[in-house]
């Protein structure tokens, strides 16, 4: 589904990789290495898709445009080796993460040069819009990842705080891509606000769908089954599954059964595997995974009435079928 969208815009997908191979360069050997660690294995180009898409409807994708889609994958890479340097993660992408090869100090350092990178690219565009948006993308990105760990100490199962994180760490990410690509190539105000509104749906349901993969190990997926259990990270299903039990057994809200008691504990990172194991199959028995699947579909339903009005045929087609790919992928 993504490579027919993306036969449709290869000639700019093609300037757009030589523009990021071509960024993504040291002479510095142990930062050359990591680098060409980094970009074996790319990715589905998710993210300068939707940039390109959306300046497509506008009317141009210029080398502004690729520029810009080249910045925003630089800075969603560079917070992916920060996120596994916090979470002490060791796979990404089905691979070894950057510090599990190296370390932590090179992590942090290799990150630090590519959103440097990011930053470059960005400036290309000579839009001080652009910049900007790119500012604001970073203090999100990394709002998101505080509030995240914050979660950790909380004692409230929350969907709006979950909400609130997903939207910082991953929908504002989409959401910046649409803005970028609608503005540089030419889109009115209006069109502009409806794709940011369109890619921020979008990015809430590629978290959603990515936090229900944690619960299917059958998926080639580069994680263990449980993994965001194992990091203390509640997710939808386990949230709802969670306030389902509490409703039903505690009439007093502050009463914690087993399976609240045992949240607490993989939040704090005390969990056993078979304890995050047992919580992992209460959620799925709770009904934890449907429900976060007929969530991500009401949000999916709510983006695609935003392509209608689009001057393009094509291009809402396209996104369309983005969409599909997003909510339907299995990895």
């Amino acid at each position: 589904m993504l490579e027919e969208i993306q036969k449709t815009i290869a000639p700019e997908l093609e300037r757009y990789k030589a523009i990021f191979r071509s960024a993504l360069q040291a002479d510095n050997e142990l930062l050359a290495a990591a680098l060409t660690h980094l970009t074996r294995k790319p990715g589905k180009m998710i993210r300068p898709t939707l940039v390109i898409l959306c300046a497509r409807e506008g009317g141009a994708v210029t080398d502004e445009v690729l520029h810009a889609a080249a910045g925003l994958e630089m800075l969603h890479t560079a917070s992916l080796v920060h996120d596994d340097v916090v979470d002490e993660s060791a796979m990404r992408r089905g691979q070894r993460s950057v510090n599990a090869l190296f370390d932590n100090k090179a992590a942090v350092l290799v990150g630090d040069f590519i959103t440097s990178k990011a930053l470059t690219e960005v400036a290309l565009t000579r839009r001080l819009e652009i910049v900007d948006s790119m500012a604001r993308l970073g203090q999100m990105l990394a709002d998101g990842e505080i509030q995240q760990l914050n979660n950790t100490h909380s004692t409230v199962f929350s969907e709006q705080a979950y909400y609130e994180v997903i939207t910082k760490k991953t929908a504002v990410l989409f959401e910046t891509c649409a803005y970028a690509g609608a503005l540089l190539g030419g889109a009115d105000a209006a069109t502009i606000q409806r794709l940011q509104r369109f890619a921020h749906l979008v990015g809430l349901c590629f978290q959603m769908r990515d936090d229900i993969f944690d619960f299917d190990e059958s998926l080639n997926v580069g994680k263990p089954k449980g993994n965001d259990l194992q990091e203390g990270k509640l997710t939808l299903p386990v949230l709802y599954a969670l306030n389902q039990e509490l409703s039903s057994l505690n009439p007093q809200p502050s009463a914690l059964n087993h399976f609240g008691r045992l949240a607490l504990r993989v939040r704090a990172l005390e969990a056993s595997r078979l304890e995050i194991q047992e919580l992992v199959d209460f959620t799925i028995q709770s009904g934890g995974i449907a429900y976060a699947e007929s969530e991500m579909q009401r949000l999916a339903n709510e983006a695609r009435t935003l392509l209608s009005d689009l001057r393009d045929p094509a291009v809402a087609h396209a996104l369309s079928l983005y969409l599909d790919f997003v909510i339907k992928r299995t990895l």
